[in-house]
């Protein structure tokens, strides 16, 4: 089923409904599960659950690779919860990194009871959107006799950066994905301008099997707060540097320290202390991160301070290190030290 937004493309003040079923008087069966949301890199999917779950748990940008792990937001209504697993975008890997990130999906697509594929609205279906899809049908589908696929958990297409299309423009890639597979539902979305996003959370909600609540209401992430801390220092060096940044960037949380983890507290001035270590590959690149007097430190240690403060429940110190682990992206014992 194509759920085409009803509202123009360029209506900034599109107000969307949820439907939490609170007008019908029947009950409601509670809903939940799993969804992998899988794509080509760069495709919107951690913009897109960003903006399901309300807040960052996730680094979105416009750089190959950004994703490098799966992670789990947690999306609670009244009558159901979703887990939204940000996988990293499927490629041709190039190092044991790029060959690691895809196991990592082949982890996250494991006993998931639906599947979101974002297609990009503004760009044509591709070699990569083949491949997936390809994937796919190996893992979830049976071929029929008639050549078409019967698949064992819902395929949603999600149609990402609509904003970039006329009403016509659309209509036209609705209907060409319509033709690509055979998708369950598809939804357009513009997750930027929140455009058809309670209808993308409708979809999520209806085909999810009935179950109980998993998490508590108040979560949004499964993500420890090192891991969530670390994700958020890459995102916050990536839109610092932009293109100047070295693809080759890894980051570790070495510890949180809380004040009363030692006698007196004091030499923390009361405050959490968080140390990080920031990884790169080469000796020359760690002047690119650090910036002509630490500036780059310090910008980024600015940009993060109240989310650190919230993320450890107090004020924090924020300590950042830069180190060179050469050729970490290929080496498999530096790969397991770094977390892959």
């Amino acid at each position: 089923m194509i759920r085409i937004p009803k509202t123009s493309m360029t209506d900034a003040a599109t107000t969307e409904t949820t439907s939490d079923h609170s007008d019908s008087t029947t009950p409601v069966p509670y809903r939940s599960g799993f969804v992998a949301v899988v794509g080509r890199p760069n495709v919107g999917k951690s913009t897109l659950i960003n903006a399901l779950i309300g807040t960052q748990i996730a680094i979105a940008s416009s750089r190959p690779e950004t994703t490098r792990k799966a992670i789990r937001g947690i999306l609670t209504t009244d009558d159901a919860q979703i887990v939204l697993v940000d996988t990293p975008g499927i490629h041709r890997p190039r190092t044991l990194l790029g060959q690691r990130l895809n196991d990592v999906v082949d982890e996250s697509l494991a006993d998931v009871d639906a599947i979101a594929f974002l297609l990009p609205g503004d760009q044509e279906i591709g070699p990569g959107d083949r491949r997936i899809l390809s994937r796919l049908r190996s893992d979830f589908a049976a071929k029929r006799d008639d050549g078409t696929f019967k698949w064992k958990v819902p395929l949603i297409a999600i149609v990402t950066k609509i904003d970039e299309l006329s009403r016509e423009g659309l209509i036209n890639k609705l209907i060409e994905i319509n033709e690509f597979a055979d998708f369950t539902d598809i939804v357009p979305v513009s997750a930027l301008k929140h455009d058809n996003l309670a209808e993308v959370k409708n979809v999520l909600i209806e085909n999810m099997p009935e179950g109980p609540q998993m998490y508590p209401a108040e979560q949004i992430t499964e993500e420890r707060p090192e891991e969530t801390i670390a994700e958020l220092v890459r995102g916050a060096f990536l839109e610092e540097l932009d293109d100047e940044l070295p693809h080759s960037l890894a980051v570790v949380v070495d510890s949180i320290e809380y004040p009363e983890d030692n006698d007196s507290g004091a030499a923390y001035d009361g405050k959490a202390h968080v140390i990080v270590s920031i990884y790169v590959e080469r000796d020359s690149q760690k002047p690119i991160i650090i910036g002509r007097g630490a500036e780059h430190l310090v910008r980024v240690k600015k940009k993060l301070r109240t989310p650190v403060n919230r993320i450890v429940g107090q004020k924090a110190k924020l300590d950042l290190h830069v180190k060179v682990a050469k050729g970490w992206q290929s080496d498999p014992k530096q790969l397991e030290k770094l977390g892959f």
